[in-house]
């Protein structure tokens, strides 16, 4: 029982500070190397080459409501690291851009619904808020913004109250 005991003394405190490290909000990166990078954040969603930096996306949080993009510069150190699901950046959104455009500037989208009659889809973002939202970008079958804007997430609907 001792053994048992002094096991989850040390265990225990090794398993939360790995899952925050997988969490790992890139405060303290910059100057880290990718190989550290990548111990501390694990295996990126995505890496992608934007000259001349390297990028890669993180998404992270419950429900999807954080997405880091850490750059590597030409020695492979992290040059920047910021969270782009904000508002600011979905202030950018504008019909006529391609999906390409949307996932380089918000990365991978929490949940994707198809539309009826196969006219496109709709790509929702959780992000952090006040409010039971989450941002929403609705793309023709031509892969391009046909609309974006705010709004509830299925959790937050709740059915007509009808007695």
């Amino acid at each position: 029982m001792r053994n048992l005991l002094f096991t989850w003394k040390v265990l225990l405190p090794c398993l939360l500070l790995a899952a925050c490290s997988g969490y790992a909000p890139p405060d303290a990166v910059i100057g880290m190397s990718r190989d550290e990078v990548l111990l501390r954040m694990g295996q990126p969603d995505l890496e992608s080459h934007v000259s001349p930096q390297v990028r890669l996306e993180f998404p992270r949080g419950p429900a999807g409501r954080h997405t880091w993009f850490v750059y590597l510069d030409g020695k492979g150190k992290v040059s920047r690291a910021e969270q782009v699901l904000t508002e600011k950046n979905f202030s950018l959104i504008n019909p006529d851009m391609t999906q390409a455009q949307v996932r380089q500037l918000l990365g991978r989208p929490s949940a994707v619904q198809g539309l009826a009659r196969e006219r496109g889809m709709v790509w929702n973002y959780r992000y952090e808020n006040n409010s039971c939202l989450w941002f929403q970008v609705e793309l023709s079958l031509e892969q391009q913004v046909r609309s974006a804007g705010y709004g509830e997430p299925p959790e937050c609907q709740f059915p007509n109250d009808r007695s």
